[in-house]
């Protein structure tokens, strides 16, 4: 079930380094590492999490940096599964 803007804002606060994207339909995350097999690394951990979850990242990688952004296609926006990954992946 798609979030309402006020749950939305209230999960946010929770999460350090995340910002709203596509009109407050997303939200992104923008990770550096040392180098390209660290980023590769972390996105490999963060595929397996999501294969768990059965919930997948819209994502990009150039080099030692990995962008992603998650939301609900289904629900045309931000669902508490958007949260639940994006706290999986601060947890890694």
């Amino acid at each position: 079930m798609r979030m309402t803007a006020e749950e939305v804002v209230d999960r946010m606060a929770a999460l350090p380094g995340w910002a709203l994207a596509r009109d407050g339909a997303a939200i992104r995350r923008e990770f550096a590492f040392a180098n390209f097999a660290e980023a590769w690394a972390f996105m490999g951990h963060v595929a397996a999490l999501a294969e768990e979850q059965d919930h997948h990242p819209d994502w990009s990688n150039v080099y030692n940096r990995v962008v992603i952004e998650l939301t609900s296609h289904d629900a045309g926006g931000l669902t508490m599964r958007d949260f639940q990954l994006a706290e999986g992946i601060d947890a890694l």
